[in-house]
């Protein structure tokens, strides 16, 4: 599966959602970081909603870019 994902600064860091998967969040110092720590908890959050019996949302946000004229 391939999940869309958000990487924000945030105050002296980095932030990271999962419009698909509410809830689940990382931070890091660099956007690599972030990055990594977004794969860690996106395979964490999904082992749990297996040991729930919960059903795995599938992925359906799109992300693009527009450019609008300055």
């Amino acid at each position: 599966m391939r999940y869309a994902i958000v990487i924000e600064p945030a105050d002296g860091n980095f932030s990271a959602y999962v419009p698909d998967l509410p809830g689940c969040v990382a931070t890091g110092a660099t956007v690599a970081e972030t990055e990594r720590e977004i794969r860690e908890a996106i395979a964490f959050h999904l082992e749990g909603l297996q040991q729930d019996g919960l059903t795995i949302p599938p992925p359906q946000s799109q992300v693009e870019y527009v450019e609008i004229a300055a």
